[in-house]
């Protein structure tokens, strides 16, 4: 399919079907299918909306995850700018057109597939293996269920299913190789100097300029919007069950549950395998029957059957430890192994017995029986169990009762306090990145600042925490954004007045002395009294050096009839470089091995198809309608 695509690349055909790879785990959630018909949403594409929730739900998160990553140093206020916001929502533009595109084609991902996809994410596995009781837990305390996951999951194995293949299509000629290597291992060579910092300006600022300075960046010292909370709590763990199980109840429920009291009979046992070689002829088993019996012979003529095992057995998983398989329980052999197995008596062996791989010859030697564990043994854990089931019996009602009274008054949590027995309990206040205590689970952030708690002033519906559970929140009192007064940020502005003073001298200097560069005065001059720096066959990935400076002298025309070529470098932090590029060498493409030429052209073939794919993308959003709403958009705050 993908070939004929490629072949018909003006067709409307590929402008529906092309969309773009976006960021794992990026994708709407199932709530949205319940948002009411009003015009809520930030943008319409093509025939589907992006309501303000998914949005606000979307810009959440990813100020999160920036103020995590940036720790102490975070300012929200910085996530305000209307180009942050249309980033993300250029993001979920691109993801819901991909949808869009995978339902006009009848692309679906299987079941197996999520599920797949799903056991491999670390956060759910215990000791390297899927752990459902932490997966349900850690879906849980972030607000989730696992049927709503699995649909997020597809979703985003579906956003990434076509733009996968066709990065898959692409290739690469020796020629593109080649002229990838020469690029790739090109060494150059080149002269610099790292221009010293201006001394800082220690001139009066003043008060007037700080006022000016401060009007004009207002936007830059605000006190983010923030609010307080309500809450009631109910957790399952903490509910008191007042009656405690008398022992006919237990009794009962160990006389309908005995089975699972029951420890089966297990046996210790060795094995030797003699397997069928060839294709698994009539002859071919022949043979293999009458090497068992020969080895049946030399068991009962009084050889050690570990001994016989470690020389002859073709089961190389127990062949070291002369055939041993340890303790066993009926149902985890194949049938014919464990009809002769359990029909042994302790210290006997069996006579070949054919299996799926081959005969077995079989010792018993030892028996543990089976054991019914009596109802004082089991007791403890019948008891616990009851109280338990209990417990959960009574949350599930009290969860009911929590919903209907929460729903039935909106404007207040004093009846569903009353009717629970629970406590009206509040947070200190804090902004939409989450705070202390209950506050700081992400859930409770998103719900707080959602347009129903915050603008409507309603109770939250049910929000969950965990395992059994759940709290109902309300607004207590709410801080909108507001400017930090002058005087708090004075020495702030007074000390930015002054960087940029330095900053503008650093960079006027610099281009000064640029524009001096050139045929009548080379780097030595234009610098002197300046250390100049020289580099010979520096490569791209030049550890000992500025990484921008590198990246500079790369993106440097080559010098032209032995005249250098000359750029002027911002390193950042008020310095700057004058580079004088003297020469550049090709990468050799003869002399590489047929394993490292490979592995070139894998690289290359990765960046050809993740430039197919962004052309693609291009093409497909030219398209397709796409109309976003502004004033909603901007609406928007951390």
């Amino acid at each position: 399919m993908l070939q004929l695509l490629r072949g018909k690349k003006s067709s409307l055909l590929v402008k529906i079907v092309l969309g773009v790879i976006v960021i794992g785990f990026s994708f709407f959630g199932i709530e949205s299918y319940f948002i009411s018909n009003t015009n809520t949403s930030v943008a319409k594409v093509g025939r589907a909306e992006i309501s303000q929730q998914q949005f606000t739900e979307r810009f959440n998160q990813y100020v999160q995850r920036m103020v995590q990553a940036m720790g102490p140093a975070a300012n929200v206020s910085m996530f305000q700018g209307p180009e942050v916001k249309h980033r993300l929502l250029d993001q979920m533009v691109d993801e819901q057109v991909l949808l869009e595109a995978n339902d006009k084609l009848g692309i679906d991902i299987p079941a197996r597939r999520v599920q797949d996809e799903i056991l491999k994410i670390p956060a759910f596995q215990n000791e390297g293996k899927f752990d459902a009781e932490q997966y349900r837990q850690v879906l849980a305390s972030n607000g989730m269920s696992p049927l709503a996951f699995e649909e997020r999951v597809r979703q985003d194995l579906g956003i990434r299913e076509l733009p996968a293949q066709i990065a898959a299509t692409s290739s690469a000629t020796d020629a593109e190789v080649d002229a990838y290597i020469r690029l790739r291992d090109q060494r150059r060579d080149f002269r610099y100097v790292k221009l010293d910092k201006p001394v800082a300006d220690t001139s009066e600022v003043k008060a007037e300029d700080i006022d000016a300075y401060y009007k004009q960046h207002q936007a830059e010292f605000m006190v983010p919007e923030r609010v307080a909370l309500e809450y009631v709590e109910l957790d399952a763990s903490k509910l008191e069950i007042d009656q405690a199980p008398d022992d006919a109840v237990l009794k009962d429920r160990y006389e309908k549950n005995k089975a699972r009291y029951v420890n089966a009979e297990q046996r210790l046992a060795s094995h030797i395998l003699v397997k069928v070689d060839g294709k698994g002829s009539p002859e071919d088993q022949k043979q293999a029957l009458a090497k068992a019996q020969e080895i049946e012979k030399q068991l009962k003529d009084g050889k050690d059957f570990a001994t016989l095992a470690k020389q002859d057995s073709a089961d190389l998983g127990s062949k070291n430890q002369g055939g041993d398989l340890g303790w066993l329980d009926k149902g985890t052999t194949e049938e014919a192994f464990e009809t002769a197995l359990f029909s042994l008596g302790k210290g006997e062996v069996s006579a070949p017995v054919l299996g799926s791989e081959g005969y077995h010859i079989i010792e018993l030697r030892d028996v543990r029986p089976g054991k019914t564990r009596s109802f004082e043994e089991v007791k403890p854990e019948l008891a616990k169990e009851y109280t338990d089931g209990e417990r959960e019996r009574v949350y599930s009602e009290k969860a009911g009762r929590l919903t209907d009274l929460a729903y039935q008054n909106p404007s207040t949590l004093e009846p569903v306090a009353k009717d629970l027995g629970l406590t009206v309990q509040k947070t200190a206040l804090f902004g939409r990145t989450g705070g202390d205590g209950i506050a700081a689970n992400p859930a409770i952030a998103t719900a707080a600042f959602s347009d129903s708690v915050l603008v409507q002033n309603n109770n939250s519906e049910p929000i969950d925490l965990g395992a059994n559970h759940v709290a109902v929140i309300r607004i207590a009192e709410h801080k909108p954004t507001t400017p930090r007064p002058l005087d708090e940020v004075r020495e702030t502005v007074r000390a930015r007045i002054v960087a940029e003073r330095v900053s503008k001298q650093a960079k006027e200097r610099a281009e000064a002395l640029f524009a001096q560069l050139g045929p009548a005065k080379g780097l030595d001059t234009v610098a002197a009294g300046q250390k100049v720096e020289e580099q010979k066959g520096i490569g791209r990935e030049a550890a000992n050096l500025d990484s921008k400076l590198v990246t500079a002298v790369f993106a440097m025309p080559r010098a032209q009839a032995d005249k250098p070529s000359y750029r002027l470098v911002d390193l950042g932090g008020d310095a700057y470089a004058l580079v004088q590029l003297d020469a550049v060498t090709d990468g050799a493409t003869t002399a590489l091995d047929a394993k490292t030429r490979e592995a070139a052209r894998n690289t290359l073939q990765q960046g050809i198809g993740a430039a197919a794919t962004h052309d693609f993308v291009a093409a497909l959003r030219k398209s397709t309608k796409i109309s976003i709403s502004e004033s909603r958009l901007q609406d928007q705050n951390p």
